[in-house]
């Protein structure tokens, strides 16, 4: 009898990758994957821990699983499972809780506690993620309804920056073999996906734990060769990490699309110390410069933190000053949340939550215009997309992601999902973005 599995996965992308890998892992073994809210043999809950939040979402998610699915075998994994697993253990109804770096030993835990009919106390299996070295390749799951295909080539940190848990939660920066990588792009093109995203924790780091050494450019090069492959997207990168060499691969390839998230969490110097930030404003105004000269539709996004320890009025005055001189098509701000393991955490001079809340509105207002003034100087424009397999949820119509990461939604067949197309941009408000379906364009046309 065949077993199933479903799975719960929160917080970042890379989270969804890990999923995506477990759910390979497993249906190699011969598991089913059923949706959530379906009857499942095993359910497993991939948490979150990057804020206060994030954990709450766990622990609500961990109970919703034990209660849709009362006979399952509940399996909690991920960066909470890995920073406080004796909180996960603790739940009503986890039978299993494995860390971060045990996650490639699923399937044989699984199997172990399967075959016992007496599930007793909650098993533990979560190791010293900071020992852990090299990243296992697994095999990849059945196509999961995305047009886009996420491609993990690394994991962990390097960086110690006082409000991140994530180097706690990950361990150390590990990379997969270029080989590896290139030959699961290639099936996922193969299998019908146009895009690629390359996911990691500290993506720009890809490659220098490989021994002969090799780089994040030295990887694009051979990606963008693919045949199939219409856009290579890459996730959050450190300004630092784009080298002469980098920057001449992403600017001059038409394969690499014209969008970059790259973090700046303030626009003050004082706090980039405090926050042990490995690059000043100075560093990533050069850098957002040189982009924005290169590819004039560039598509540019950050995250940005309100109410550091210590912040002033005058420090997100300095940032809101930085927004508004650089070219952000979309901001992504979050509330300051301390983490316990972190430096940041015993930092004293903490933020009124009044405050804070005043301040993260302040940003997300500023986003909210910056958004819309990006997008309706696309007015007009005539550009490629990749139509997504999800309607847009008002008005039921077809979705289309440009190269620069705008939706755009318009009116077309169904059969055009997972597939490019080209759209006209005829209208941009707060609501999104309109377009009409044009005549395919050639390739390399469009944004």
């Amino acid at each position: 009898m065949t077993r199933t599995v479903a799975f719960a996965t929160l917080g970042c992308r890379l989270n969804q990758v890990d999923t995506q890998e477990l759910q390979g892992r497993l249906e190699a073994r011969g598991f089913r994957t059923v949706p959530f809210e379906e009857r499942a043999d095993v359910v497993v809950v991939n948490t979150c821990t990057v804020t206060a939040r994030a954990d709450v979402s766990d622990r609500q998610t961990i109970r919703r699983a034990v209660r849709v699915n009362p006979e399952a075998r509940v399996v909690v994994t991920g960066c909470w499972a890995q920073t406080d697993p004796d909180a996960a253990a603790s739940l009503a109804g986890v039978d299993l809780v494995v860390g971060n770096g045990d996650k490639d030993r699923l399937p044989d835990l699984l199997e172990q506690l399967l075959a016992d009919a007496d599930r007793g106390a909650t098993r533990l299996h979560v190791g010293d993620v900071d020992a852990v070295r090299t990243l296992v390749p697994a095999p990849l799951g059945r196509r999961t309804g995305r047009s886009r295909a996420f491609l993990k080539i690394q994991d962990g940190c390097r960086h110690r920056c006082a409000f991140c848990i994530v180097p706690v939660a990950r361990g150390r920066s590990r990379s997969h073999e270029p080989a590896v990588v290139i030959e699961q792009a290639q099936r996922l093109v193969a299998a019908g996906h146009p895009e690629i995203v390359l996911t990691g924790v500290d993506l720009g780091d890809y490659g220098a734990d490989r021994v002969p050494r090799t780089t994040l450019a030295a990887l694009l090069r051979e990606l963008v060769s693919i045949r199939g492959l219409r856009w290579i997207r890459l996730s959050s990168l450190l300004p630092a990490y784009f080298t002469p060499e980098l920057v001449e691969v992403v600017t001059g390839s038409p394969v690499i699309a014209p969008h970059f998230h790259i973090p700046l969490q303030s626009g003050s110097e004082a706090v980039l110390r405090r926050m042990r930030r490995p690059y000043n404003t100075r560093m990533y105004r050069a850098l957002v410069t040189r982009l924005a000269a290169a590819i004039p539709a560039l598509g540019l996004g950050t995250d940005l933190i309100a109410g550091f320890p210590g912040e002033t009025d005058d420090d997100v005055d300095a940032t809101v000053a930085l927004v508004e001189a650089l070219p952000f098509s979309y901001l992504h701000t979050f509330a300051y949340s301390a983490r316990k393991g972190t430096e940041a955490a015993a930092f004293t001079n903490t933020v009124d939550p009044r405050v804070v809340a005043r301040r993260g509105a302040r940003l997300r207002a500023l986003g909210a215009e910056r958004n819309l003034a990006f997008r309706r100087r696309l007015l007009g424009e005539v550009m490629e997309v990749l139509v997504l397999e999800t309607r847009d949820r008002t008005t039921g119509r077809l979705v289309g992601l440009t190269g620069n990461y705008v939706e755009v939604v318009f009116d077309g067949p169904a059969t055009l999902m997972g597939r490019l197309a080209t759209v006209r941009v005829v209208g941009a408000d707060a609501g999104g973005t309109q377009g009409t379906l044009e005549p395919r364009l050639g390739r390399g046309e469009g944004s």
